[in-house]
């Protein structure tokens, strides 16, 4: 094949080309990565337990301060009374004192076991109640790697945790033994926060009376998973409940893609350079393999080879060095994109589960097929240029110089 012949009679420039193109290739489709990943991360995320709905005190969002909602009873009871709601999943968060441990205190979440979606067991044991039939019975909690890292516990440990300050004698108002059952990977905290999870009731008894009825916010599910059952779900909360504020999973995607519409226009702006760079590479390279063959050629055409010939032959030259660099490129942006999503995973402040580069077969292959597109009609105008070429004033010119 002559196209291919043409390559292999430079191979380091060829190759050099090859590289640029698989730069690009890599910047492009880490680009449509990033720019589909953050939201399809961010839904994956809060679907990953299968709760579409969030109730939080009204105006805020959820954790977004510290406001708690009062009345969680009836309100609880309530959700899971609509034959429309599957499931329901009541959280109440605050900060525990830890006593003779590593840290000091840990953010809390007291949750139902039985519908609780925040973390999973990874080893050990699920929370507990105390067994109110036996006294030396002791709750069991979950916590996190970074809280048994940093306080120094292994699962099997028993701790004190405490709520509250005595102002007269120092102490802590209320405090609890409880248990390390288990160590969990909290879906929506980030990594480096030690957090506790154990039962709701334990957590309300903790804190006091004035927390004996309140909840930060609550999980819940419909039973029918369409949009339009959600959104009528969600409709109903705000009309029963107008005490709080009830988010869908797809209002909380719209209002995170408004927060990062910058990286989207980022991504756009660094794919278009990278489109760029590719046509110009293979339109760069084919243009001179051209100017280097006139000869070679206006002989073939002398000879019987006709233009549509000579301009296939061309045009595939410019296929097979964007393909080439397309499939180095493949790899080179999967591994670049794992390693920028490690960096970035570590930002203070994110979800442990949180991802910024995703692969989406769709969204990736259309970016290097159309990359593909762009860099072999790179190589349409020196294509026609070299099928175009004057046979006797080529072959005047070859003779003479």
């Amino acid at each position: 094949m002559m196209a291919w012949a043409t390559l292999r009679r430079h191979p380091a420039r060829t190759t050099l080309a090859m590289l640029g193109i698989a730069v690009a290739a890599a910047l492009l489709l880490d680009m449509v990565m990033l720019a589909t990943g953050m939201s399809e991360s961010f839904r994956s995320l809060l679907l990953t337990r299968g709760y579409q709905l969030r109730v939080s005190p009204k105006g805020t969002l959820p954790f977004d301060s510290e406001a708690t909602i009062d009345g969680a009873g009836a309100i609880v009871r309530a959700l899971r009374a609509n034959p429309d709601i599957k499931a329901v999943s009541p959280t109440l968060g605050a900060t525990l004192t830890i006593d003779d441990s590593g840290i000091p205190s840990a953010f809390t979440l007291g949750l139902e076991r039985e519908v609780q979606g925040d973390y999973t067991v990874e080893a050990g044991t699920d929370i507990t109640r105390a067994d109110s039939t036996s006294a030396a019975s002791l709750p069991r909690i979950v916590v996190s790697q970074t809280f048994l890292t940093r306080a120094g516990r292994v699962v099997g440990d028993t701790i004190t945790i405490s709520s509250g300050l005595d102002a007269q004698l120092r102490t802590a108002a209320r405090s609890s033994r409880v248990v390390i059952g288990g160590m969990g990977r909290f879906i929506y905290v980030p990594g480096e926060t030690p957090v506790i999870a154990l039962d709701l009731a334990l957590l309300r008894e903790l804190l006091g009376p004035s927390f004996r009825d309140r909840m930060s916010l609550a999980m819940a599910e419909s039973r029918r998973g369409d949009s339009t059952s959600v959104e009528a779900v969600r409709a109903w909360i705000a009309t029963t409940q107008p005490r709080v504020t009830a988010i869908s999973t797809e209002t909380a995607i719209r209002q995170v893609e408004e927060r990062l519409s910058y990286f989207r226009q980022l991504a756009f702006v660094l794919g278009a350079i990278s489109l760029g760079i590719g046509f110009l590479l293979v339109a760069t390279l084919v243009t001179l393999s051209v100017n280097e063959r006139r000869g070679e050629i206006a002989v073939l055409r002398a000879i019987g080879t006709q233009r549509v010939g000579v301009l296939q032959q061309v045009f595939l030259e410019g296929l097979l060095l964007t393909s080439a660099g397309i499939i180095g490129g493949l790899a080179l942006g999967l591994v670049t994109a794992e390693w920028l999503n490690g960096i970035l995973r570590d930002f203070p402040g994110l979800p442990s589960a949180f991802d910024f580069f995703v692969w989406s077969s769709d969204a990736g292959w259309r970016a290097l097929v159309l990359l593909l597109t762009s860099g072999t009609l790179a190589g349409l105008l020196p294509a026609w240029r070299a099928a175009s070429i004057p046979i006797a004033r080529a072959l005047r010119e070859e003779a003479i110089g």
